[in-house]
């Protein structure tokens, strides 16, 4: 039983998608959209947003926070409810608050992978702070790959063989010793 201002997550195939119940089926969601850019037509935005939309709005990063059915927002996964309660540090504001918040919000906004997703747009409506659990991470991920210095004799390697398969050109010298280098010094 879904109440007004629950969080929602659905497990996707790379990411958790998360939304903001509404109350009669509808969800709060924000997603990554380019059909805001080519066209004003609500009747044309509307329906469910495609891969190649979404893709194409990250690519062009560009959002929005729409309101879907729960069916169209679940897309036929299993939905967890205020699963992020447990994992935060700071309580849940009062529901009819986070409902509120969520509808103030809705239309065309910027979108970052890192800085702007669906995570930050709810933690940001239940507990006043947007944050990502999973941009974190991501990020804690690629600073472990980047300390390791095997990245570097990887990447080395990998410049190396570049150069003997096309030659050596400022393309293809340059790249080989500067990734390295940086990868080192950041490491």
């Amino acid at each position: 039983m879904l109440r007004r201002g629950d969080l929602l997550e659905v497990q996707r195939s790379l990411f958790i998608h998360y939304g903001i119940y509404l109350g009669e089926n509808r969800v709060a969601h924000l997603m990554p959209d380019i059909m805001p850019i080519l066209t004003n037509d609500k009747q044309l935005i509307k329906p469910v947003v495609t891969n190649k939309r979404l893709i194409l709005g990250c690519i062009y990063r560009n959002a929005s926070i729409r309101v879907d059915s729960v069916e169209d927002f679940a897309y036929g996964a299993q939905i967890l409810v205020n699963d992020m309660d447990m994992k935060m540090k700071c309580h849940a504001l009062a529901s009819e608050d986070v409902a509120r918040r969520a509808e103030k919000l809705v239309g065309d906004i910027p979108y970052s992978l890192l800085w702007n997703n669906c995570e930050h747009f709810v933690t940001y409506c239940r507990y006043g702070t947007p944050v990502s659990q999973q941009t974190e991470r991501f990020c804690d991920s690629l600073k472990t790959i980047i300390r390791d210095q095997r990245s570097v004799a990887l990447t080395v390697g990998m410049g190396v063989m570049y150069i003997l398969c096309f030659g050596m050109a400022p393309s293809t010298t340059l790249p080989t010793i500067l990734i390295p280098f940086i990868l080192w010094m950041a490491g």
